[in-house]
């Protein structure tokens, strides 16, 4: 409910309103109130659910202060509320139970605070003079005090290549090692596991997002993202399977403004069937990696997502990662990988299975499972790359994609010499 307060809104709202279900307890409010110079009569008799009938007709108050005595799930009524509350209003509610989670979590969900019955003058004083001072803060839509915003792409050229686990990752170093405000956007509607990954329900923030995308803004971003913890929030869905994905792609162009307001850093695992129907993805996007394998398959895929994003993101710096590789058992070397690519492999992340099994058990970000091993050190790596790519693009007014050869892209796989090479390997005695 705490949603950024925006200058254009209206000012003919009530500065304050309160629904307080007992008399002793508005006994304490109304003084308090009229101190403040308040009107009285805004102290409402009747708990949140009368809150939610009053404002569904009426304008929200710039404060508004709500009773959870009566209710018998406070979580999901105070979704009630949001749901009639406008964008801007400081909520503040009063209780009876004296419980840590209740109270993370009724903060997680947008309440400003939250005071214990029986209630004092002093605490209710403080309490609002400090819902107050928010309206006087920096406000976050301010130009001046914006923050530069990085969006990252993480796109697998074949399916298994670990693109979810490098999202998740990343999405976590920025974070934690970086502190950076960040959002991990999940757009595998269906199959998505970037809230799994991290031991998380996905929720239906994703899915009520592409059904509703005229209800997206930053109240609605503060409700339906998941909290991995303060630096980081995850949007994703689990939708039936019986359910296609039926938009236009609005939400996705909404949901990439609202998190440029309010976060620093987006990271988003994007399913390389997304590109065909929604290329507008990559409107905002500043680093596009692209995770593969050194296998045929993926070489030609390489080559096929490159020449598009040349041809329709060329803002975009293309990152190139090898993941899972195994030195061993290399389907084609990384020269000719790189030969039929025509650009340099950027990275190279060696294959831990064992990290990845340990990741999967502890519900944890791989980096974070694995803070020692090699595929981290890569993974880390490849997020300062992010950074630095970011920065240059922005500062060359280019993507990498500008400085591509004259040569056709998909002319450069041989796939009848690789094939070759492949057999005659496989033909060499052991």
């Amino acid at each position: 409910m705490n949603a950024p307060w925006k200058a254009g809104m209206p000012g003919n709202r009530d500065p304050f309103a309160a629904y307080v279900c007992d008399e002793a307890s508005l006994d304490i409010l109304r003084p308090v109130v009229i101190e403040l110079g308040w009107m009285p009569e805004k102290c409402n008799k009747g708990g949140l659910r009368n809150a939610v009938q009053s404002l569904s007709v009426s304008a929200s108050p710039n404060i508004l202060m709500v009773d959870l005595s009566e209710s018998g799930d406070p979580l999901n009524d105070i979704n009630a509320l949001a749901e009639v509350c406008e964008p801007g209003t400081v909520v503040i509610a009063i209780g009876q139970v004296n419980d840590v989670r209740l109270y993370r979590d009724l903060v997680a969900s947008g309440i400003h605070d939250y005071l214990l019955k029986p209630l004092s003058a002093s605490v209710l004083r403080d309490s609002l003079n400090a819902a107050q001072a928010v309206f006087s803060a920096p406000k976050s839509s301010d130009p001046d005090v914006a923050k530069r915003h990085i969006a990252s792409a993480v796109i697998g050229t074949r399916g298994g290549v670990g693109a979810s686990t490098l999202a998740t990752s990343l999405a976590w170093y920025f974070a934690t090692k970086k502190a950076k405000p960040t959002a991990l956007l999940d757009l595998d509607i269906h199959f998505g596991t970037g809230a799994l990954a991290l031991d998380l329900e996905p929720g239906r923030g994703l899915a009520d997002a592409i059904d509703n995308p005229s209800r997206i803004d930053g109240l609605f971003i503060e409700r339906a993202m998941i909290r991995a913890h303060d630096n980081l929030a995850i949007l994703s869905a689990e939708a039936p399977i019986n359910s296609p994905l039926m938009t236009d792609g609005a939400a996705f162009l909404q949901l990439q403004e609202e998190f440029r307001q309010a976060f620093e850093m987006t990271v988003v695992d994007l399913p390389r069937n997304m590109l065909i129907n929604f290329p507008h993805l990559f409107n905002e996007v500043n680093v596009a990696v692209v995770a593969t394998e050194l296998t045929l398959a993926s070489a030609r895929d390489t080559i096929r997502l490159l020449s598009w994003l040349k041809t329709n993101a060329s803002h975009v710096s293309p990152i190139i990662v090898a993941n899972k590789v195994q030195s061993n058992a290399l389907e084609i070397s990384k020269a000719d990988f790189e030969a039929s690519i025509e650009r340099k492999v950027d990275f190279m992340i060696p294959f831990d299975q064992a990290g990845a099994a340990k990741a999967a058990k502890l519900g944890q970000a791989f980096v974070e499972a694995n803070g020692a091993s090699k595929a981290t050190a890569q993974i880390k790596a490849l997020g300062e790359r992010i950074l630095g790519a970011a920065e240059e693009a922005e500062a060359e007014g280019s993507g990498e994609g500008a400085k591509a050869g004259k040569k056709s892209l998909l002319g450069g796989l041989d796939l009848k010499s690789l094939l070759a090479k492949k057999e005659k390997a496989a033909d060499a005695p052991a």
